[in-house]
């Protein structure tokens, strides 16, 4: 089994793998439109993580990295995602790319996020986005410390990659902390 990760599955991996590829899948957008209520805010004020769009564009890049994982632990892995991923519903295979444009010959299995009404919050200005994302803090750490983490993994990994609503997200959640004089470690 492949599992394809493109939110905190890029940096924070808590299962066993026998390799990790970077690369990217096709057609999708990643938006922090999904609301957390268990990790990164709190039922009541919902932080906000990726999920997957789909684009306009079959050739929009979502990066992110997969992980191979052993049969012998695929049912250990799926156990532990099953609680870690459960607000993300819908699983997808898909085709993904590594770095050098070549198509994986395996397919990768995606978590994308819920359209249920409470738990996909959808799209919304970038200083409400901002503001949410710099405001909300759950059982897993300050939303603003996903986000971070998420452009940190962009910034080291593919630093050719485009990713507009990542980094314009980033600087104005980092300008409304650097206003309030909250401490953060910098990603860039």
């Amino acid at each position: 089994m492949w599992l394809f990760g493109y939110g905190s599955l890029t940096w924070k991996v808590d299962f066993p793998y026998k390799q990790r590829v970077v690369g990217y899948i096709k057609g999708y957008s990643r938006r922090f439109w999904q609301a957390s209520v268990d990790h990164r805010g709190v039922p009541g004020r919902p932080g906000r993580v990726v999920t997957l769009v789909g684009s306009e564009n079959p050739e929009a890049q979502v990066w992110g990295a997969a992980y191979e994982i052993l049969p012998q632990q695929e049912a250990e892995v799926t156990k532990k995602l099953n609680i870690r991923e459960q607000r993300f519903d819908t699983r997808l295979e898909m085709t993904m790319y590594d770095a050098e444009d070549q198509k994986l010959p395996h397919p990768v299995m995606v978590f994308v996020g819920t359209s249920q009404k409470e738990l996909f919050l959808g799209d919304a200005p970038l200083e409400t986005l901002a503001k949410q994302i710099s405001e909300c803090h759950g059982p897993s750490g300050p939303n603003y410390e996903y986000l971070f983490q998420l452009a940190k993994f962009m910034r080291m990994e593919v630093p050719e990659a485009k990713d507009e609503h990542l980094f314009q997200l980033e600087k104005a959640v980092k300008n409304i902390l650097l206003n309030i004089n909250v401490k953060f470690v910098s990603s860039s």
